[in-house]
């Protein structure tokens, strides 16, 4: 029978007790200095105006796109793919990553421990998440000893596939055959294979556990507003007044978009839709209909009920989303409800729920009094219980932060009451999406 959430946990977080806590905490020393955006946007701004002069307005989601990854002046172009501008989960505790990797873990006991699974990871930034993963599947070496596991991650920035190497392997990798579809390849320092590839349909099928952290926020959005004659699509466009800026306006009448993206049962008058999210949903409930695993997705969000949430960061701080764009980082809150009704039915779906409650269901109140009682200084105390407040804290990230899973249908179902209780065993509890009791 499946070990239950809770002792899974329980387990998983005593032998995690021995790992060293060196990178329990990233920010303290402040290693990994977050880029600077320089200069005024002034290229791209005389860029978008030429275009949009030429062409009338756009969509916020070409005008996203352009802000973000213009070839000499988006955003992460200019960076040189370092990642974001705002503080995440993995850079602030390795205690993220862990129960992270304990939660895939737990799924892999839990559907019999198949003989080989696919940690798949969209978007891995500079890899620290898939590095404290890694760590833990280490730590639990002897329940994995029968198991071929192996990484594969989607990422489109050479620079930041450099770094992610440089982590997760000590930089020995090497490109793969222009013919094959992983355009690199390594094994991690503790003997895990390694691929990357430019597009989730070029990794292999098979059994995978598939985990998307702050990857969907960053994807373009419509936005759309109800008005006295329908739907109207919010573009942008220049200022006629100030030449040098840009404002937002409304679509004279419906656009494609404004047909294809709103629902007939909306409520709400001002809605921001990703279909990209939407078609990437879609593949990965494809992939797990048909070889089972499952989709861990963390991210800022709501459930279908929020409006507009497009929002800029630069230096760590709010910034208008149309001022001096390439130089900000622009984000949009996931719709966990568009991504639910995007899978079709083909998975089951759990949650959104807080992260705070999520990380609590994993543990995360354990693994904290084993990493404070190992730390014997008083500041790296300090730093654990720095970190636990970031994570947990309803008015950080506790509350705004979110899970969301998809899993096979069968993972979720019921035995049939009519049968004899014991020809069917009793399907376990998913981790973190229900509270653990300790016995």
């Amino acid at each position: 029978a499946a070990m239950a959430p809770a002792r899974r946990a329980l387990l998983a977080a005593r032998l995690l007790g021995r790992a060293p806590l060196s990178a329990a905490l990233r920010l303290s020393s402040g290693a990994e200095k977050p880029w600077e955006a320089g200069g005024n946007g002034g290229a791209l701004q005389r860029h978008l105006s030429r275009k949009l002069r030429a062409t009338g307005a756009v969509t916020v989601a070409e005008y996203m796109r352009e802000a973000l990854t213009n070839p000499g002046q988006g955003y992460y172009t200019r960076r040189g793919g370092v990642g974001r501008d705002f503080v995440t989960s993995p850079e602030i505790s390795q205690v993220f990553g862990e129960l992270i990797g304990i939660w895939f873990i737990s799924e892999w006991m839990a559907t019999g421990k198949p003989k080989a699974f696919q940690l798949v990871e969209l978007g891995p930034g500079r890899g620290t998440l898939t590095d404290d993963i890694l760590r833990v599947f280490n730590q639990l070496a002897s329940l994995l000893s029968k198991c071929d596991v192996s990484v594969h991650l989607v990422e489109v920035s050479p620079k930041l596939s450099e770094t992610q190497a440089l982590m997760l392997t000590g930089g020995k990798v090497q490109s793969g055959p222009e013919d094959k579809s992983a355009y690199m390849k390594g094994v991690s320092k503790t003997g895990i294979p390694i691929s990357w590839y430019r597009d989730i349909q070029d990794v292999p099928p098979g059994y995978s556990f598939y985990l998307a952290h702050e990857f969907f926020d960053a994807l373009p959005i419509h936005k759309f507003q109800r008005t006295e004659r329908g739907w109207r699509e919010v573009l942008v466009d220049i200022d006629p007044e100030v030449p040098d800026q840009l404002r937002f306006v409304l679509s004279p009448s419906s656009t494609p978009a404004t047909e294809n993206f709103i629902q007939p049962e909306e409520r709400r008058d001002h809605v921001e839709v990703c279909p990209e999210a939407g078609v990437i949903i879609q593949r990965l409930a494809c992939r797990i209909e048909k070889d089972g695993g499952a989709a861990l997705v963390a991210d800022y969000g709501h459930d279908g009920t929020k409006t507009d949430t497009f929002r800029g960061f630069r230096n760590h701080k709010l910034h208008d989303v149309l001022k001096a764009p390439g130089t900000a980082d622009l984000t949009a809150d996931v719709d966990f409800s568009f991504l639910r009704k995007m899978t079709q039915g083909r998975t089951a779906t759990l949650g959104p729920i807080k992260q705070r409650e999520f990380l609590k269901n994993m543990g995360i109140d354990l693994r904290l009094q084993v990493l404070l009682q190992n730390s014997h200084d008083t500041a790296t105390q300090q730093q654990l219980l720095h970190s636990y407040d970031m994570l947990m804290n309803p008015k950080k990230m506790g509350d705004c932060f979110h899970f969301f899973a998809l899993l096979p249908h069968h993972r979720l179902a019921h035995p049939d009451k009519k049968e004899k209780p014991e020809s069917k065993s009793p399907v376990a509890p998913v981790a973190g999406f229900g509270e653990l009791v300790l016995k």
